[in-house]
Parts: structure tokens; sequence; C-alpha cells
């Protein structure tokens, strides 16, 4: 009896060890993925400029905007996010490097790249604004007129495709929200 109490009991450790390294050469594979990941991201962030200015006065710096773009007649384009942020930087870059989107931002907007980050979270300018970025997450875009009236707040992922922009998506919202002229 003592044999078959002990046999059973090996029976069971041996079946129950193998289900734990199972799952553990499960989780090694996702984990190491994971990693890969984080590495990729952290290389191509590296890589591309950093627009935001952590230490920048916001409040000061869009008030600026506002008289330029009530000279120009444009209207105000405040990208809002931080050099924290891989889809942030993706934006700016992608706008920068696309000839199109830069001459329609250029043509339509000023510009601005409002920070949010541990450093300086411009909590009452964001607040002025509903805090879009609470809701939306970053970056999150906030269209203002040439008087600096909020017209539009903008989640970015409706503008996404696979692990960059779309550019027929970037033109129509930059078309759809630029000043009316005529």
């Amino acid at each position: 009896m003592k044999k078959l109490i002990i046999f059973a009991f090996l029976g069971l450790s041996t079946l129950a060890f193998s289900q734990n390294v199972k799952k553990a050469a499960i989780v090694v594979p996702a984990e190491q993925a994971k990693l890969e990941s984080q590495k990729k991201a952290a290389e191509e962030k590296a890589k591309l400029p950093k627009p935001y200015d952590p230490k920048a006065d916001a409040q000061a710096d869009i008030n600026k905007l506002v008289a330029q773009a009530k000279k120009e007649g444009k209207n105000i384009m405040i990208q809002a996010g931080g050099n924290w942020c891989i889809w942030c930087l993706r934006f700016n870059n992608f706008v920068q490097t696309t000839p199109e989107l830069k001459e329609l931002a250029e043509k339509n907007y000023v510009y601005y790249h409002l920070n949010y980050s541990p450093e300086n979270k411009n909590e009452k300018v964001f607040a002025q604004y509903g805090n879009p970025g609470e809701k939306f997450g970053y970056p999150v875009f906030i269209i203002l007129d040439k008087d600096g009236k909020m017209i539009k707040a903008q989640q970015s992922d409706v503008l996404e495709e696979g692990k960059g922009y779309s550019k027929e998506k970037v033109k129509e919202f930059f078309t759809t929200w630029a000043p009316k002229k005529g």
C-alpha cells in the first residue's frame, strides 16, 4: 500500500510539475516579445525629434500664438503630449516628413507642442480646455480659432494606421479644422 501511495504521489507531482513547466514555457516567449517590443520602441524614440519643452511657459506661448494667428488668419493647432510618448513623437515626425501634411499645417495653423510630463503637467492650461488628455490620452489635439477659442479636441487614435498614422486621415483632420477662408 505504501508503494502505491508513493507511486501515486510521484505521478501526481510529475503531472503538476509538467503543467508548471508548460506555463513557464508560454510566459517566457511572451515576456521576451514584450521586452523586444519595448527595446524597439526605445530605439525608435531615441531617433525622433523631441518637440516638447517642459520648461516652457505654455500660457505665455499660447497667448503669443493667438496674436500671431489673428495677424495671419490661421487657427492654432496644439499637439499635447510629451517627449516620453512614442505616439506623440511619431505624429510630429510624420507631419514634418510628409510634405503635403507639413504644407497643410503651415498654411492653416500656428502649431504648438503643449508639454504634459512629470516635470510639468501644465494643469492650468489643460484645465481651460477641459483636460482632454485625461479623456483621450496622448497625443491629443486642441484646435483653437484665431481668437483663442477652443473649437475641437481630438483624440489621435482615430488617425492611426498600423504602427503609425494614416496620411489620408490626418489630411482630412487638418483640412476639416482649417480656418474658413473667403
